[in-house]
């Protein structure tokens, strides 16, 4: 996967969010807390292997 891929992956992932965010903040639906938790986790990890990859990125270029 193309790097630029998974940073709009992770644009899509927490704009898929947004939903069921407003249906826990506004609405007190429990089982949206629960998928906002879900999805924040798979931000979590995305976010990191991007972090990774830009710093290993990085590190080569600055050789």
């Amino acid at each position: 996967m193309a790097k630029i891929e998974k940073f709009n992956e992770l644009k899509d992932l927490i704009n898929g969010l947004e939903a069921d965010a407003d249906k826990f903040y506004n609405k007190a639906n429990s089982a949206a807390g629960t998928r906002v938790r879900k999805g924040l986790q798979e931000v979590k990890n995305l976010a990191q292997s991007i972090r990774l990859e830009v710093q290993a990125a990085k590190n080569s270029v600055s050789k």
